[in-house]
């Protein structure tokens, strides 16, 4: 049944629905890793520091629980299980690892489902936030490179966690000094994801050519990022929480000054840096530490530097 969904819905987006294609790629960009740690990136830096602390850490656990299931599950892509199935090229090309959950919809759960269950958000922009999580998780099969369930368990998973994550916070308000084994037990659960993801056996399936359909171990390249990205969250979290202690309230030119700072920094980390190293340290080992540095440069270089360098807050500068 799956497939047959996809496949009606690839006759409609080369037909009469092609318009909508461009519309859906777009969606589907709102999903991306980059776009999604960015953006609360910036939030946790210039706009609500609890907010950002809330979507990366609830993040951070989406990325451990979507690869983790990927390599449990080692569901085959849809173009892989049926020959008949054209993805759309572009979304194609940024399709990686196993299918089970998508991952674009876990992300847009952590971002949008994670903004639209607070309360404390007006209530127009939590039902924006709603519709923007549905586009981006249909977005992925309406591009044929996830089969309906992919996105339904990914999307309700993605917001369970963010749901949890929510929870964890309020209980460390009145516990806070449990941080530390919090962050403890999440690099723990961390390591254990790379160990499972590195041990377990994978299947092993040809074409009729006799070439390997799936290397497991290159699918559980996405894994390995979630280890890198959790762990250093953790880390750095922490650190900022007990050493940096910054503040996001700050005048408008302070909030342009970080996000043009940042951006900068983060870009010349993805595009210069990660690439340096992981040409240095190829594998799995590569992968962790490029992840860690790009988690870790998000929530406690960038802060570690506000700190130390940045303006004063408004109270100070008020007082």
């Amino acid at each position: 049944m799956d497939i047959d969904i996809l496949l009606a819905l690839q006759t409609f987006r080369e037909g009469v629905g092609s318009c909508l294609t461009a519309f859906f790629s777009k969606m589907t960009w709102f999903g991306e890793m980059d776009v999604v740690i960015i953006f609360m990136g910036l939030l946790y830096w210039c706009v609500n520091k609890q907010i950002g602390t809330y979507l990366l850490m609830g993040w951070s656990g989406n990325r451990i629980v979507n690869g983790v299931l990927k390599v449990a599950v080692c569901a085959y892509r849809p173009w892989i299980r049926d020959p008949r199935i054209l993805p759309e090229q572009k979304a194609f090309e940024t399709a990686t690892g196993y299918s089970f959950p998508s991952g674009h919809a876990m992300n847009a759960a952590s971002l949008f489902g994670g903004l639209a269950i607070r309360r404390d958000i007006n209530r127009v922009l939590r039902v924006l936030m709603w519709v923007m999580l549905c586009l981006v998780a249909f977005s992925r099969i309406f591009l044929g490179v996830h089969t309906p369930q992919d996105i339904v368990v990914g999307a309700i998973v993605g917001v369970l966690v963010m749901f949890l994550t929510g929870k964890l916070l309020a209980w460390l308000e009145s516990n806070p000094e449990k941080d530390v084994l919090i962050a403890v037990i999440g690099v723990v659960i961390a390591i254990a994801a790379a160990i499972f993801s590195a041990v377990k056996p994978y299947p092993v399936d040809y074409d009729a050519n006799g070439k390997i359909l799936v290397d497991g171990l290159k699918m559980a390249n996405d894994t390995f990022k979630a280890v890198g990205w959790m762990a250093a969250f953790m880390v750095g979290w922490v650190l900022e929480r007990r050493f940096v202690k910054f503040t996001t309230d700050v005048t408008m030119q302070e909030r342009f000054l970080r996000l043009g700072g940042g951006l900068l920094g983060y870009y010349v980390i993805s595009l210069v840096i990660n690439p340096t190293i992981k040409a240095a340290v190829p594998g799995f080992a590569g992968t962790v530490t490029t992840c860690f540095l790009q988690m870790f440069f998000i929530v406690f270089i960038v802060p570690f530097v506000i700190a130390r360098f940045g303006n004063k807050s408004k109270s100070d500068i008020a007082a």
